[in-house]
């Protein structure tokens, strides 16, 4: 019996550091809302359905101006998130009826195609755990609390995490309920779902090697790195 792959796509964030009127995920790029990108990417992919998080009293606008004018079949359930995106992906979870492999993306990241997608989907089924990432072209330092550099690490170890991270479906979501029987202050830590799996599953995640194409648009500058990216794309 074929595994069963849910996409869970998180857009409720605000975008505070975007400066913008509109949350980043609605921004416009090219004639399209950026979460478009994001979703087409998985219906385009041999995932077999997604669940869409979206922001406080944002479910009608997300059905009548993305999902049902662009025919996005695969978008099976439309849910409001929490104030933490750790907030967000639990309520996704919880929402999922049935399904052996979870992928969690960012809608703020437009750029995955669905031939990574695709490459996620296969290491998960053999690994259990995967995340896309890039290796880092930037020397690191880990500083102090008064600005004195302590330690250079290797650079060849570090690599940027990105979206999608992929799951067994059973374990992240135990993970997750694990996390929040923890205090706030403890959850505040988490700063992606492989951290959660780590803390809480203390299993391995595999990494799928990315692309620096794969950015999440975070400030204003970032989208204008994300329209030369679309013409770059456009034109492949």
């Amino acid at each position: 019996m074929k595994d069963k792959v849910t996409a869970v796509i998180l857009a409720a964030g605000q975008g505070k550091r975007m400066n913008m009127p509109v949350a980043k995920q609605f921004l416009m790029l090219e004639d399209k809302p950026v979460l478009f990108y994001s979703l087409k990417a998985f219906e385009d992919s041999h995932v077999d359905e997604v669940i869409l998080v979206c922001g406080q009293g944002q479910i009608d606008y997300c059905a009548h101006n993305i999902i049902e004018p662009y025919g996005l079949k695969k978008v099976v359930r439309i849910i409001e998130g929490g104030k933490e995106r750790y907030d967000s992906v639990i309520h996704a979870l919880r929402a999922i009826d049935n399904t052996d492999y979870v992928l969690i993306h960012d809608g703020a990241r437009p750029f995955a195609s669905f031939a990574l997608i695709n490459e996620v989907i296969d290491v998960v089924k053999e690994s259990k755990a995967c995340i896309v990432a890039a290796p880092l072209k930037d020397t690191i330092k880990i500083v102090d609390e008064d600005g004195w550099i302590r330690e250079t690490p290797d650079r060849a170890l570090m690599w940027s995490a990105q979206t999608p991270q992929a799951f067994e479906y059973s374990s992240i979501r135990s993970a997750y309920e694990l996390l929040y029987d923890q205090k706030e202050s403890e959850r505040k830590k988490v700063t992606d779902d492989a951290m959660v799996y780590e803390l809480y599953i203390d299993l391995p995640v595999r990494i799928v090697k990315g692309n620096y194409y794969n950015i999440k648009l975070t400030t204003p500058e970032d989208l204008v790195f994300a329209q030369v990216i679309y013409d770059r794309i456009s034109k492949q």
